[in-house]
Parts: structure tokens; C-alpha cells; sequence
């Protein structure tokens, strides 16, 4: 279960901090660890510092954007103390180990955690479903990422013991990748029927993204979404040709469902 979480570190700035945190998650456990464009990796500095979690390191998954390492979870729950103009659901880091814990059963989960000075930007918090925040002194609640990654990390630990968390049942939820797809089919739609205008879009889209990302819709009922924006192109007569978005959303979704 614990294989199906992924830490995922955008933009670490220094490696000595990647070499610490992926001690902190073989301490608990945990050995997915995703590096989104590290800025010094691999180092010898962050191989000091992971002391006897050195294979993490060296089976590390790195990738160039936030949304190649996400792509394939069905939860992700970006960290942050900053309230933010758009809000997610909000969790404290146990709250947050609970609600993953049973969803790992069957499912990838990613908990996101952005640049030791800037934690993650705002369009990589809209990008996951809900926040998750340290408690800490209202003083000075500034924590080192390496540190952050602990309390997380040991959270997740302490839930993984709790065998009552194994049985709550959780739906069945779409790949990023699948809801990014709906995103693009409900774009052209909207485009498509001049509901939205292509010289001035507004926020209308970022609204609607942040809306579905907060609802989490299951497998299924994207699948009615999907179902009701096709049949919205149909009657608008915008599905003619072979090479509308609307095609290739789902030639890309089966593609999708064949790497599967």
C-alpha cells in the first residue's frame, strides 16, 4: 500500500535537502520519490545526506513538469501554510494521512511539495484536489522542507497502522490523465458553442477546473460528463470531422487505457 504513495518534490533547490528527505520517507516506509526539474541532481551532497536511503535516490523518478509526475493518481494533495485566492479542501497532516491511506489501496497518490523559498505556485496547487498544512507556532510556523516531508511522512506511518483506515471504501477515481483529457474536451465544447469567447475566455475555465478538481468526480460519472459533452457536440454539429478535439480526446483516453 505504502508503494502506491509518491512524495513529489518540485524545483528542489538544494540536493542536500533531497538527500535528507528521502531519508526521512525510507524512516517511514515510503520509497516513491518523484523529482520534478531538481535544480543539482544527482550530488554527491544529497547521497551523503540520505546516509542508508541511497536506493531511493538511485531509483528516483525524475521528470520535467508537475504533470508527468502526477499523471497516473487518482489523489493529489499539494502542502502548503498560505491560503490561496482559489481554496481546496483543507486538511492537517493526519487528516491527510487518513483520506490517503485507504485510497492507496488500489490507487497511485501523490503529495506534492514545492521550492524550499516559494512552496508551490499557484497553478501547481490548482493541479491537485486538496491542501494539507503542518500545525505549527503562529510565531514562526516556517518549516524545512526535509522537515515538512517528515511529519508527513510519519502521519502516513501511524495511519498504516490503524488497520480500521483499511476499511473504509473509497470510489474509483480517474487518472490525472483522464480528467485532463475531460478538461480539454470541455474547452472545445465550451469554445465550440461561443459559451465562452475565445479573444476574452475570462477565468470561466480555471473556475470550472478548480470546481471539478474539489468535487472529485468518480470514474463513472466523468465518464457521463464526457458522455454529455459529446452529445453537446453532436447536436451543435461540431464532431464532423475526424480530427476534432472531441476524437481525439478519446482516441488519446484509449491509448491511455491501453498503457494501463
Amino acid at each position: 500500500m505504502l508503494s502506491n504513495i509518491r512524495i513529489v518534490l518540485i524545483n528542489t533547490f538544494h540536493p542536500g535537502n533531497v538527500g535528507a528527505i528521502a531519508r526521512a520517507m525510507k524512516n517511514m516506509g515510503l520509497t516513491n520519490l518523484y523529482l520534478v526539474d531538481p535544480n543539482d541532481y544527482p550530488s554527491e551532497e544529497a547521497t551523503s545526506r540520505a546516509a542508508g536511503a541511497v536506493d531511493l535516490l538511485e531509483n528516483a523518478t525524475i521528470v520535467s513538469t508537475l504533470e508527468e509526475a502526477i499523471a497516473d493518481c487518482s489523489l493529489v494533495i499539494g502542502t502548503s501554510a498560505r491560503h490561496r485566492t482559489f481554496q481546496l479542501p483543507i486538511m492537517n497532516a493526519r487528516e491527510c494521512a487518513e483520506s490517503v491511506i485507504p485510497e492507496a489501496v488500489d490507487h497511485n497518490v501523490a503529495i506534492v511539495f514545492g521550492r524550499e523559498t516559494t512552496g508551490l505556485l499557484n497553478d501547481e496547487i490548482a493541479q491537485c484536489h486538496r491542501q494539507v498544512y503542518i500545525d505549527a507556532n503562529d510565531e514562526y510556523p516556517v518549516l524545512n522542507i526535509s522537515q515538512a516531508v517528515q511529519i508527513v511522512a510519519y502521519e502516513i506511518w501511524m495511519a498504516n497502522q490503524n488497520k480500521e483506515n483499511y476499511k473504509k471504501e473509497t470510489p474509483e477515481y480517474p487518472h490525472k490523465k483522464d480528467m485532463d483529457l475531460f478538461y480539454e474536451h470541455l474547452e472545445e465544447t465550451l469554445y465550440g458553442i461561443n459559451f465562452i469567447i475565445r479573444s476574452h475566455p475570462g477565468k470561466v475555465l480555471d473556475k470550472l477546473h478548480r470546481f471539478f478538481n474539489r468535487s472529485r468526480p468518480e470514474k463513472q460519472e466523468l465518464g457521463i460528463l464526457r458522455g454529455v459533452l459529446a452529445a453537446v457536440q453532436r447536436e451543435a454539429g461540431l464532431t464532423e470531422a475526424n480530427n476534432h478535439p472531441e476524437k481525439k480526446a478519446k482516441d488519446a483516453l484509449k491509448e491511455a487505457a491501453k498503457k494501463d
